[in-house]
């Protein structure tokens, strides 16, 4: 696939004499590849210069075409400079998937910031610490959600928020309504609460300096959780982003003429790397789904002749279970894939029945920016991680002493790769723990426990760390719990996780109530719902006399159930 049609495009050829190729790797296939040598947002540069009026984005019927989407991301940097944006500033992107986000990232990079991506599922204490944790000043924001974030501009913790109203930029005659959405402030009413509207900030129109920053300087910063309870950001540079970029899309080639369905929140690495960066770098079209629905996902599929649909499992479990799945015309569905977590086989069978497609899944995590690992296209292996991508060295080892298993030995899975993150923000002794150092070389340990097949295919068995899956989403007890004791009537509450048949896992609460007080589970789900994002609340709350610890105090969880 040539991912270059402009040969005056920087390049720097990506190999690791050091890493080590697998012995399954396809004879003739190149382990090593270029990227461009340049920065992020030099790729909807490139294609808006290639492109022109071809539509790059489709939002509620609304064509936003490639020319328009560059023109709007410089005014955006324009703006951003224009308020005091250096280089390697932390500018947080809080926002449903829309247009503006993409602008709003593409702004932020080309003005030389990084990018904080947010769920916009967080509420206020997540906000506040994430605006702690960065140092950032500056947050765009959706305007649905200027309530979680207004009070930290009102400390002064935050100096500007840029907000949005996502029908500005969608077709009011659209007939496909997005389901559950309701009416938001005007950007003209929110700006009388002392923000700025995100049309009025491209409507100054500012021209950014030129472009200062490298492939070397900060991109963006993903917030992954730890087992400290404190989420911790992931530090990728432009260069370790565009390698995770390419390599993805050479291993499941796209071009111009592909039209994706943008499904995965932006804000997750997997969403942000295949369903943005990746349909603009290559030129195709990109159609936008605000947010998840089964209904309207099969709607923009059958309308817009979609091609590429990248999900997790649970995303796949609903629009099979939809009453209506049937009825559905996916026909021009090409690939279908995602990760988050395994795929149920019967989910699967149901999809390659009504499609003639397999699911192929794949592995990644934050601190790799999305997959270290995929499936061939053409040879999949169901509940499956897949194998390496270029570059990716993987191993399993013995958790305790770092010592190499061999194939079919269930260990820790590590690797050192390209895509791998500098470290997590402003931790160094968490950077430290994280990385393992064999043959002379920094592998991440992922906390993941698995084995690797005799076709160098690898497959997930359990986990190192204390971590909750929820239907792809990661959820960390420490957090869960130290957010609970804010409320007034729990006196101790762990967390752990408890099956639940359709997103795998759900969260569970053991609670010790303060003495005197007899709080009740809907009080206690109800008043976490307005502290944390939905999936980190718990499904079931048990109140219990006392909590078992060991003899040193220390809780132990593993003794619930």
């Amino acid at each position: 696939m040539r991912l270059f049609l402009d040969d005056t495009i920087p390049r720097r050829h990506i190999t690791s004499p050091e890493a080590r190729q697998p012995d399954f790797w396809p004879t003739g296939k190149p382990w090593d590849y270029e990227i461009p040598d340049t920065t992020m947002d030099a790729n909807l540069e490139r294609s808006a210069a290639r492109l022109g009026e071809k539509t790059a984005v489709i939002y509620q019927g609304n064509e936003i075409s490639y020319a328009d989407l560059w023109h709007k991301a410089e005014a955006m940097a324009g703006y951003l400079q224009q308020i005091g944006l250096e280089r390697g500033d932390r500018v947080l992107i809080y926002t449903q998937n829309c247009p503006q986000h993409i602008i709003a990232c593409f702004g932020v990079l080309r003005a030389g910031g990084a990018v904080i991506p947010v769920n916009p599922m967080n509420r206020s204490a997540e906000l506040d610490y994430l605006v702690a944790d960065t140092g950032a000043k500056i947050a765009i924001c959706g305007l649905e959600l200027l309530d979680n974030i207004l009070p930290a501009l009102k400390r002064g913790d935050l100096d500007h928020i840029i907000g949005a109203r996502y029908a500005d930029m969608a077709d009011p005659d659209f007939d496909l309504p997005i389901p559950g959405a309701t009416a938001t402030l005007s950007e003209a009413e929110a700006e009388a609460l002392g923000i700025t509207g995100f049309s009025t900030a491209l409507a100054e129109a500012h021209k950014p300096a030129p472009r200062i920053t490298t492939p070397d300087d900060l991109c963006v910063i993903p917030y992954s959780s730890g087992t400290t309870g404190q989420p911790k950001g992931c530090v990728h540079t432009h260069r370790s982003v565009m390698c995770s970029l390419v390599a993805g899309i050479l291993w499941n080639p796209v071009d111009e003429t592909t039209v994706h369905l943008g499904a995965l929140p932006f804000f997750h690495v997997t969403g942000m790397q295949n369903g943005m960066h990746g349909p603009l770098m290559t030129g195709g079209t990109l159609v936008i789904l605000p947010r998840w629905s089964s209904k309207l996902a099969a709607a923009l599929i059958a309308r817009y002749r979609i091609a590429r649909w990248r999900s997790i499992a649970t995303m796949a479990i609903d629009l099979v279970n939809d009453p209506d799945f049937d009825s559905y015309d996916l026909s021009s569905l090409e690939m279908i894939g995602g990760g988050g977590a395994a795929m149920p086989a019967a989910i699967a069978g149901k999809l390659k029945d009504m499609l003639g497609l397999d699911y192929v899944e794949g592995y990644g995590l934050s601190e790799t920016m999305a997959a270290t690992h995929v499936n061939p296209i053409d040879a999949p292996k169901p509940q499956c991680l897949g194998q390496p991508l270029y570059q990716v060295d993987s191993r399993v080892i013995d958790p305790d002493t770092g010592a190499e298993l061999p194939h079919g030995e269930v260990g820790e899975i590590i690797m050192f790769s390209p895509q791998n993150f500098t470290g997590y923000w402003q931790r160094p002794e968490e950077t430290a723990e994280a990385f393992i150092q064999i043959d002379g070389l920094p592998f991440f340990r992922s906390g993941d426990i698995g084995y690797r097949d005799a076709d160098g295919y690898f497959f997930m068995v359990d986990r190192v760390k204390r971590m909750i899956n929820a239907a792809g989403f990661k959820v960390w007890p420490a957090e869960i719990e130290m957010l609970m004791l804010h409320h007034p009537d729990i006196a101790e509450a762990c967390v752990i996780g408890a099956t639940d048949p359709r997103r795998g896992e759900c969260v569970k609460a053991v609670v010790v109530a303060r003495a005197g007080t007899q709080p009740t589970e809907d009080e206690i789900t109800a008043w976490c719902r307005t502290q944390m994002a939905a999936y980190k609340c718990p499904s079931i709350v048990q109140f219990v006399e006392a909590l078992p610890k060991s003899g040193a105090g220390k809780v132990l969880w593993k003794d619930l159930t």
